[in-house]
């Protein structure tokens, strides 16, 4: 498939070739038979030449992609172009008038009238309604307001060679202004094409947002999984690019990661929606209506940068009552240690409530990467046997996978075990919490024990 820049720059490179053979064309002609309604549709070909060129030039830089200097790309330069290309149409048109004014207020001449003007003039529409017709279509494919410019010029040129026509055909029947009124048809023509590609240059240039497009933005993003709602956004063309700037809601209790899938899934969703899209996703986090006790204790020590685990919270109906384990550096002092979970406990009465009871147990952070080595295997097979012994007097059976550690805090344990599928996860942490306990009451060097309960196999 032909790449996009190739593409536009082919187009417009053809047109430069058919604009100069056709304006030369119709203004010897004009010239030839006295015909200022030919000249005036040469001249206006003459700029389109002149468009064209600056057309071939412009969709050359606009395709660059942003750099240091001009972050959100080159595609502003089109629209500086169109305006361009609009203003020497519009100072084409006021010679025009000027002129046609003067020879039907003084009389002048009429043309001479021959077969040759009207078979140029039939050759020209074929050719530019073929070009307008190209260009509009690689216009519209590649959203570029230069091209379109383009297409307009020689949408005009199909229009004004049908003014200049029916203006000879009037001289012909021996109207002697008709000439001239066929000339101020193609200024008229000239200046209204003009006056519709100008509006909607203009609005790109003042960034006004294409119609429809805040709309089908905020649908998508609003459809992204995880997002609660969107407060804001904006959208602005540059070029064939939306340029959306997105701030949405999403839940506080969601951790980085997910939050920033959360941004590549918007990114998809709005560039199926418009197109070419370049998305600026800010989230905003919010506490959702659903949102627990324990959630939002959690998300106040995480943003205090605090490790916290095992939260409780008791409802007594006047009152809550609230547990947390802290963890905080082994070899920090106590009162260091008091004094960021007196904060912790503050920054929650401050969300709660001053009549919550918080508690909090200050434990030693574990080390992220201990060094530890394996157990000998007739000292696993001792740890494997007294967790069977233990686990035969209650609901849990099958003592399997048993790893044994030793690190320099003491042992470490993990086990698998497995309970009736129809058990309760809370019985099962209360049978296998007994059997952790009888570990360590038997073997005191062991620091830890870990276990993982699972229904029988099939």
């Amino acid at each position: 498939m032909t790449n996009t820049p190739t593409l536009k720059t082919n187009v417009a490179a053809i047109s430069i070739f058919a604009s100069a053979g056709m304006a030369a064309t119709k203004f010897v002609v004009g010239v030839t038979i006295g015909s200022l309604a030919l000249i005036s549709e040469a001249l206006h070909s003459s700029v389109d030449v002149i468009a064209t060129v600056i057309t071939w030039l412009v969709v050359r830089v606009s395709d660059q992609p942003a750099d240091a200097e001009h972050h959100y790309g080159h595609g502003k330069f089109e629209s500086l172009s169109a305006l361009g290309v609009i203003a020497l149409l519009y100072v084409l048109a006021g010679g025009i008038l000027v002129e046609s004014w003067s020879r039907l207020r003084e009389g002048a001449a009429p043309p001479t009238v021959s077969a040759v003007p009207f078979v140029v003039l039939v050759i020209d529409i074929a050719v530019n309604f073929w070009r307008a017709r190209a260009l509009h279509r690689t216009a519209r494919e590649t959203q570029s307001q230069a091209l379109a410019a383009d297409a307009l010029h020689f949408a005009s040129d199909v229009l004004g060679s049908l003014a200049v026509i029916a203006g000879l055909v009037l001289t012909a029947l021996g109207f002697a202004w008709g000439d001239s009124v066929a000339a101020i048809a193609v200024a008229v023509m000239i200046s209204i094409l003009g006056l519709r590609l100008g509006r909607s240059t203009v609005e790109t240039l003042l960034d006004r947002a294409p119609e429809g497009s805040s709309e089908k933005a905020t649908a998508a993003i609003r459809a992204v999984p995880g997002v609660v709602g969107v407060e804001r956004v904006r959208v602005r063309m540059v070029g064939p690019t939306h340029f959306i700037d997105a701030i949405a809601k999403v839940p506080r209790t969601y951790p980085i990661d997910r939050v920033e899938a959360i941004k590549k899934t918007a990114q998809a969703a709005v560039t199926e929606a418009l197109g070419d899209a370049d998305l600026t996703f800010t989230a905003v986090p919010v506490a959702r209506d659903n949102e627990s006790v324990r959630e939002r204790i959690m998300v106040i020590a995480r943003n205090s940068g605090l490790a916290v685990h095992h939260v409780t919270v008791h409802d007594l109906g006047d009152r809550l009552i609230v547990s947390i384990d802290l963890e905080v550096d082994g070899d920090m002092e106590l009162k260091a240690a008091h004094d960021i979970a007196h904060g912790l406990e503050r920054s929650i009465r401050e969300d709660f409530g001053e009549d919550v009871e918080v508690d909090t147990h200050i434990e030693p952070l574990e080390p992220e990467l201990p060094h530890g080595t394996d157990a000998a295997p007739e000292r696993v097979e001792t740890v494997k046997a007294a967790l069977t012994r233990f686990a035969g007097s209650s609901a849990i059976h099958d003592i399997h996978n048993v790893r044994v550690r030793d690190t320099e805090a003491g042992e470490i344990v993990n086990f698998h075990c497995r309970a009736a599928p129809s058990m309760s996860v809370i019985k099962v942490h209360e049978n296998v919490d007994e059997i952790e306990r009888a570990l360590r009451r038997a073997f005191p060097s062991i620091k830890r024990v870990i276990s993982h309960a699972e229904p029988p196999r099939a």
